[in-house]
């Protein structure tokens, strides 16, 4: 038994050791993780289980998204515990990858309503060159997946960005309005409830106003502070 441990040890470290030898540096965490999880639908594996035993009333409204909704949660709990809301937010998450876990971390916790925010990855070109029409269809199945499972859907505007610090030479102050449009059109289209964040946060560049964002991307507490509003408002109209 302790020869066959050996030899599965020996047989684990191999892999890192070649790499070692060749002047390739092992693969992180994360790049594991993407290879074997891409979705990462562990992430709130066991918080799912936690949050789908709690009573219809504790699961108002779940929010879906990526940096910019983890971020909210973190930085405001109590916006959402106070409203019974759940977040779902995964930073540098792109549209195909919250359809991928939609299933697992939101319609199977039957909220009354979802929240859905992303894009802003999608552009930056996260997990491959950005394709409007692959982030339109993306969102598009979202809103279908939820409305089949009888859930209100919210469509938030993806906040202003004149820059992304990760990735230069690009232009989301341009895709982002484009972006906007269209999903202002497919909510209304849809009968969903539009959330536009862009109207309160951008300071007519395609930016942030000063002070709503600590990187020109990701919201400051005042930033989050401007948008809770325009998300109670849309998410009562969606319950309504």
């Amino acid at each position: 038994m302790r020869r066959r441990s050996l030899l599965v040890l020996a047989g684990l470290a191999l892999p890192n050791l070649a790499a070692a030898q060749a002047g390739t540096p092992a693969p992180s965490d994360e790049e594991v993780r993407l290879r074997t999880d891409w979705p990462w639908l562990a992430r709130y594996r066991e918080a799912d289980a936690v949050d789908a035993a709690l009573p219809p009333e504790r699961r108002r409204c779940v929010f879906m998204g990526d940096s910019i909704t983890q971020g909210w949660r973190d930085a405001r709990p109590a916006f959402f515990e106070s409203n019974d809301f759940i977040g779902r937010g995964i930073g540098g998450q792109t549209s195909p990858q919250m359809l991928l876990r939609f299933m697992a971390d939101v319609v199977s916790l039957k909220p009354a309503a979802v929240h859905i925010l992303a894009g802003t990855n999608d552009i930056a070109g996260n997990t491959g060159p950005y394709d409007p029409a692959a982030t339109r269809n993306n969102l598009s199945a979202m809103v279908v997946l939820a409305r089949a499972a009888g859930v209100r859907v919210v469509l938030g505007s993806v906040t202003p960005a004149a820059i992304y610090s990760w990735k230069p030479g690009l232009h989301p102050e341009i895709e982002i309005p484009r972006l906007n449009a269209w999903i202002k059109a497919f909510a209304a289209e849809q009968g969903c409830v539009f959330a536009d964040y862009a109207a309160v946060m951008d300071d007519g560049r395609g930016g942030m106003k000063p002070g709503l964002a600590y990187d020109q991307v990701h919201p400051t507490q005042e930033g989050y502070a401007v948008m809770e509003p325009v998300a109670l408002a849309a998410i009562r109209a969606a319950l309504a």
